[in-house]
């Protein structure tokens, strides 16, 4: 078989993202169809900047779900005599398997596309939910501290100035080290970041559903149960069905990720917090009696959902690239891992004679980035509109 040129393999690339194509066009067909019963996801589709980003967030969204079904091999499978291999250069012995890379092979003679593709799993699988945790946690003390104010608010506000005190990268080296991952730190970090979530449902159901018992009892108690039983494996591995749990590298990343991103975001609430305190709509829910714990995570949170969801899709992209950090410095979640910080680093040795073991990770790395930034500036202009 003679190798494939640019052409052929562009159309074999469409035909592997079949499984993608079929995902956002069914996404896109809903959405538009219902886009004025669905608040401000809805009216993100009126944005043709939302609307890019949106195609290209999902695209990569798609591509990790789909991930077994679009992969051609094994991303961690090596095969002879495809070191550095160009892209479309045809296996010789497939052995029944695809005949071809599509992209060409790395250093170590593993198929550039399949590892490319399996690295997005690895960004999304801990990215999102990282900046979500993140959320949960400045929230719960951005809240209190912006609206009792006092004390409370010299102490928070002192502590994640502290934090923020450091920079970034320099922060993340010291708690993703190995010399770290070996103490308990990393366990007793988990142990008070990961309680927080479980807090916050607490607290929000608490709040909402205080004068009717029967429901908030129901409603609490289910969080209770499932949360301390995913805290349990979460932060100890403690689980004992095996449901929830982390891998001891995957953990120490996880945190440093909530730990250098929660005190920004508790700075972002306290602020929008002590600017909408003052409206009327707090003071007449004080003058019916409701506790600050309503008035917080009722009346001002979702009057603040705005700027929240916007800074949402930049903090995932922050992390995604603090993520592409740690993987190229090789502080990433395993030595072998196909994440895109790993692979560009491993591509880079060779950039000048083999580009495209280190221009496809990177490409990939550039485009989610850069939908999560449209995605943001879709949702900020839709949400002035409001």
């Amino acid at each position: 078989m003679d190798p494939l040129n640019w052409f052929e393999i562009l159309g074999r690339l469409i035909v592997q993202l079949v499984p993608v194509w079929a995902g956002l066009i069914a996404l896109f067909a809903v959405s538009i169809a219902f886009r004025r019963r669905l608040g401000l996801y809805g009216k993100l589709f009126d944005s043709a900047v939302g609307m890019i980003g949106f195609a290209l967030v999902m695209f990569w969204v798609f591509a990790a779900l789909f991930a077994n079904m679009i992969i051609t091999h094994d991303p961690l499978a090596q095969f002879s005599g495809m070191r550095n291999a160009a892209p479309g250069t045809p296996l010789r012995d497939p052995a029944g398997g695809y005949e071809v890379f599509l992209l060409g092979g790395d250093a170590l003679a593993r198929d550039v596309f399949s590892r490319m593709i399996v690295g997005a799993r690895e960004v999304l699988r801990i990215a999102p939910f990282a900046a979500m945790i993140s959320f949960m946690i400045g929230i719960s003390l951005g809240l209190p501290a912006g609206y009792i104010g006092g004390k409370l608010d010299t102490g928070l506000t002192f502590v994640a100035n502290l934090v923020l005190a450091f920079p970034v990268i320099l922060l993340f080296f010291l708690l993703v080290a190995p010399e770290i991952q070996n103490t308990p730190i990393p366990r007793v970090m988990a142990g008070i970041l990961f309680l927080m979530p479980v807090l916050f449902f607490t607290v929000l159901l608490n709040a909402r559903y205080f004068t009717q018992p029967a429901k908030r009892n129901l409603y609490v108690g289910a969080v209770l149960v499932v949360g301390l039983w995913a805290y349990s494996g979460l932060a100890f591995n403690a689980d004992p069905l095996g449901v929830w749990g982390m891998s001891p590298n995957l953990l120490n990343v996880f945190v440093a990720v909530v730990f250098v991103n929660a005190p920004t975001v508790f700075r972002i609430v306290r602020g929008i917090t002590m600017d909408i305190k003052t409206r009327d709509y707090v003071s007449a829910a004080q003058t019916r009696g409701e506790g600050p714990w309503y008035i917080m995570l009722w009346e001002i949170l979702p009057n603040a959902r705005g700027p929240l969801i916007v800074d949402f899709c930049l903090r995932i992209g922050y992390t995604t690239i603090l993520l592409g950090t740690l993987g190229f410095f090789g502080l990433g979640v395993a030595p072998e891992s196909p994440d895109w910080g790993s692979t560009i680093n491993q591509g880079r040795r060779l950039l000048t004679v083999y580009p495209h073991a280190a221009l496809a990770p990177a490409i990939a790395l550039m485009s989610l980035v850069l939908g999560l930034n449209l995605l943001a500036d879709g949702l900020r202009e839709e949400s002035l509109k409001d």
